[in-house]
C-alpha cells in the first residue's frame, strides 16, 4: 500500500513523457533547456518547502499511500516527484503553446503566399 501514490505519481510522469515524445513538447524539442528548467524549478520549489516547514505552514499528512520515506523532517521523498510533475506539465503547456502558435503562423504564411 505504501507504493500507491508514488506510482501515481510515476505513471504521471511517464504519461507527461508520452506527450512530450509525441508531441515534441519539451525534451523532445530542447533537451538541455527543459533540463535546466526542471533542475531550477524543482530546486526552487523544495526550497520553498523546507522554508514552509520551517516556519511551520507544512507538514506531512500521514497515510498509507506513501512510502514513509522522509529526505527531511516532513519532507517526504513522494514530494520531489510531485515537484518534478508539477514542473514537467507547465513546461508541457507552455511547449503545446509553442507548437500550436508555430502551427498557426505556418498555416497563416501559407494563405499569404497563396
Amino acid at each position: 500500500m505504501g507504493l500507491i501514490y508514488l506510482g501515481a505519481l510515476l505513471f504521471s510522469l511517464g504519461g507527461s513523457m508520452l506527450l512530450d515524445w509525441r508531441f515534441r513538447l519539451t525534451f523532445w524539442r530542447d533537451a538541455r533547456k527543459a533540463t535546466w528548467t526542471m533542475l531550477l524549478g524543482i530546486s526552487f520549489f523544495i526550497v520553498w518547502d523546507l522554508f514552509g516547514i520551517e516556519l511551520g505552514i507544512f507538514f506531512r499528512g500521514v497515510t498509507d499511500l506513501m512510502t514513509g520515506i522522509l529526505l527531511a523532517p516532513e519532507l517526504p521523498l513522494e514530494e520531489v516527484f510531485f515537484l518534478a510533475l508539477l514542473c514537467y506539465t507547465t513546461l508541457n503547456v507552455l511547449g503545446a503553446v509553442a507548437v500550436w502558435d508555430e502551427k498557426r503562423d505556418h498555416k497563416r504564411e501559407r494563405r499569404v503566399a497563396a
